[in-house]
């Protein structure tokens, strides 16, 4: 699975909040970002989460 961050992005980090160990919010840019290309088995399903409930839909899931 990989999970792609659009330019949609509000930079309120409710991702990074679900789940740090793979989103990352860069202060230069205001945006959060994926700190893998592919995410770990173990934490797709949280990272599915934080797709789902990002209010600007800016998470997209390509499997």
């Amino acid at each position: 699975m990989k999970a792609i961050i659009s330019k949609e992005c509000m930079g309120d980090r409710n991702c990074n909040k679900l789940c740090e160990e793979v989103f990352e919010y860069d202060e230069d840019q205001l945006i959060s970002i994926v700190k893998y290309d592919v995410i770990p088995a173990h934490l797709e399903a949280i990272v599915q989460q934080a797709a789902d409930e990002c209010g600007a839909k800016a998470i997209t899931i390509e499997k």
